[in-house]
């Protein structure tokens, strides 16, 4: 192990796990993924490596393709829908719209329908604006199929991906009108914040009350909120925070953190809200240190 070689993976360690993480969509193996890298890079002859960037980008792709299988394995077996694990970032993460989309629960749900390949293709792509050469490299195929996978993945997102990019401004002006009506316990004003057809999706893996299948409608969403509410008890609490570089809100029951809220924000309106409350998918909120992304 040389001084040389710990300098290059920790200049780019933000990056490969975001890598990692947006193959995964789990932090903990996106943690494990950058293990393997660290010890295959450690092996690595730099004097042979001519851009260090695009060769660790390259170990730690093969090895989130090589873990894929595993987690899907997991998502298959779990129980109620699966949601990514939340990520509390920076505040600026925000401030890079293009990144923030890419992270963001929407679209990390939306790459969840893609085949590992055109995931991983159309995250080097997308997100990082790798070529296609080195993305060739990094999952094994030629330029000319890699161009074909990337095709094809970004017609699929197209289709899926909200119809345009927010501005922070405006997401964080919805997310600030939610929050006002759930703590007024403000029904009326709640409605007229989420979009008629607005999706939620609830997380708690087995371990916490949730909704075992995605709500669909405005008024079915708030009916849901306020049987919650009658079966919870107690005093909840929000908290405005910066999840997968996207504004969204910690809600904690007496005090104590019970979940994690991030919005799809459209028209200035919620048509997706997105609620984790597994406690193994909330070890790393609240962390002092919130996550750069690159």
């Amino acid at each position: 192990m040389s001084d040389s070689a710990t300098e290059a993976f920790l200049a780019h360690r933000n990056l490969l796990f975001t890598v990692a993480y947006e193959i995964l969509g789990s932090a903990a193996d996106a943690e494990d993924v950058l293990q393997e890298t660290w010890l295959r890079w450690v092996k690595v002859d730099l004097d042979q490596v001519r851009d260090q960037r695009a060769y660790l980008i390259r170990i730690t792709t093969r090895q989130a393709l090589n873990r894929i299988r595993t987690v899907q394995r997991r998502k298959e077996a779990y129980v109620g829908p699966w949601l990514p694990e939340p990520l509390h970032t920076t505040a600026d993460a925000a401030d890079d719209v293009e990144l923030a989309e890419s992270v963001s629960m929407a679209m990390m749900l939306v790459l969840e329908t893609l085949s590992p390949n055109e995931r991983a293709v159309f995250v080097l792509r997308e997100a990082f604006d790798l070529g296609y050469d080195e993305i060739a490299d990094a999952v094994g195929k030629s330029p000319a199929a890699v161009r074909q996978i990337a095709n094809r993945a970004r017609r699929h997102v197209d289709a899926r991906r909200p119809r345009k990019q927010v501005h922070p401004r405006e997401r964080q002006a919805a997310l600030d009108a939610f929050q006002r009506t759930v703590e007024t316990n403000d029904l009326s004003g709640l409605l007229e914040v989420l979009a008629p057809d607005v999706v939620v999706v609830s997380d708690g893996g087995g371990v916490k009350v949730a909704a075992l299948r995605p709500v669909v409608g405005a008024e079915k969403a708030i009916r849901m909120f306020v049987g919650s509410m009658r079966k919870l008890g107690g005093t909840l609490t929000t908290e405005p925070t910066v999840i997968n570089g996207n504004p969204a809100l910690l809600f904690r029951l007496d005090g104590e953190l019970d979940g994690v809220a991030a919005l799809r924000i459209e028209d200035a309106r919620v048509t997706g809200i997105y609620y984790v409350r597994n406690p193994e998918k909330l070890s790393r909120i609240g962390s002092p240190t919130p996550l750069t992304l690159r």
